[in-house]
């Protein structure tokens, strides 16, 4: 039985050296093309070294209880250069508690994740499914539209703004921004330089800036701006490291769950045994969005940087050499989760995946994410809402976050 990276014949992946094997290349995940590179590194040298790739030399971590042994020791792997693979200038270096290690992490941590503690994603329940209901009653039917802007990035983007009391009329500016802190410079494109995108976090800066002063100056409430303005931990934050921190929060409370809306739909038309399977039992909806969580990995990749020598699956990993943990790869891993390259909606173990990290740094709204991708489906299967794909997605030239830009669909009335 040929393998899947057999089964694809992806030249690139089988013919070139396992050394020149750069599996950070962008272009790859845009076309989807990804997969057998990280099976061929999974089989062949799950622990890998690239000398020579645009970020410089670096570790791939592609086995699933590998990336758990990394994500889990925070003492050898540090965050504190940075979590994805790029290196940002110093000059354009923002500090956030997802960059830090205790006890600063924890206390910044803490100060924030009240909003996404349980007593408060009950508040927000009711909401949630008020706003997923107008957006499905105000689509299009029988016309084509994005699925990705009408539905994806409207959902997310209104329940940042409330995460963050954040005027309304201005939401959109929350996903501008979120899509440019994930914007590597390049030459060529919309953001051709560090400065480019400095001078467009700022204008964020500045308006995050506004609304500071206006909580610092009020009674607390339960919000993330004034949550931050009346913590001992964050209320004394230079601008640099307010800016890294609403930036965090900021992708943390958009990527995962915008790309899975829009993920998860295209695995249920792609697989209609599995949607078809969920039409036939609603409870399973809550295991159909971890298995959509999982298979999507919205966030591709998070990378640590090793504070001594240590070993690991035989190799000599030195001290300051960057570490890349990719959960996507891992999310594959046979080893560890059984058929990984199928989406199956009623697996074993539904909820044994990387997509949210592990350790300290395990992603503080998780709970949130799931929550949103449970009432969205909950309300389309009540609605019993035909969505119909009506072209190709377009990916996300990304290797950090794994999204798209555009999926083609048509509701039939």
């Amino acid at each position: 039985m040929k393998t899947l990276l057999e089964a694809r014949g992806d030249e690139n992946a089988c013919g070139i050296p396992l050394t020149n094997l750069d599996v950070s290349e962008a272009k790859r995940f845009e076309d989807d093309s990804i997969w057998p590179c990280f099976e061929r590194l999974r089989r062949e040298d799950p622990v890998h070294y690239c000398q020579d790739s645009p970020y410089g030399p670096y570790w791939s971590i592609t086995k699933y209880r590998d990336i758990v042994a990394v994500d889990t020791n925070h003492k050898i792997f540090t965050s504190e250069q940075g979590v994805t693979i790029v290196d940002v200038p110093e000059e354009h270096w923002t500090p956030s508690f997802i960059k830090m290690g205790p006890p600063k992490h924890g206390e910044q941590r803490n100060t924030v994740s009240p909003i996404v503690a349980p007593d408060n994603l009950a508040k927000l329940e009711g909401l949630i499914r008020r706003r997923v209901k107008t957006i499905l009653d105000g689509l299009p039917r029988n016309d084509t539209f994005n699925w990705v802007d009408m539905v994806s990035i409207e959902l997310t983007t209104q329940m940042l703004a409330t995460l963050f009391d954040f005027p309304f009329e201005d939401r959109r500016l929350l996903t501008y921004w979120s899509d440019i802190a994930v914007t590597t410079p390049k030459i060529g494109h919309a953001i051709d330089s560090w400065d480019k995108r400095s001078a467009i976090l700022s204008e964020c800066l500045d308006y995050f800036t506004r609304l500071w002063r206006d909580r610092i100056n009020s009674e607390p409430r339960v919000d993330l701006i004034s949550m931050m303005a009346h913590s001992s931990a964050t209320r004394h934050m230079e601008p640099r490291e307010f800016l890294g921190n609403l930036i965090l929060l900021i992708v943390g409370g958009n990527d995962t769950t915008r790309n899975s809306i829009t993920g998860g739909l295209l695995f249920m038309k792609k697989h209609p045994s599995e949607l078809r399977k969920l039409r036939d039992n609603p409870n399973l909806v809550s295991s159909a969005v971890s298995e959509i969580i999982r298979y999507q990995t919205p966030i591709a990749h998070m990378r640590r940087n090793a504070t001594a020598d240590t070993i690991m699956g035989g190799k000599q990993i030195r001290q300051g050499d960057k570490v890349v943990m990719w959960y996507i790869s891992g999310n594959r891993d046979d080893e560890v989760i059984e058929d990984a390259n199928r989406f199956v909606i009623d697996r074993k173990s539904v909820r044994q995946h990387l997509s949210f990290g592990f350790g300290i740094h395990r992603c503080v709204g998780r709970h949130l994410a799931e929550l949103q991708l449970k009432i969205l489906w909950e309300e389309m299967l009540n609605a019993r809402l035909e969505v119909e794909i009506v072209g190709e997605a377009e990916r996300i030239a990304s290797n950090f976050v794994h999204g798209y830009s555009a999926l083609p669909v048509r509701i039939i009335a």
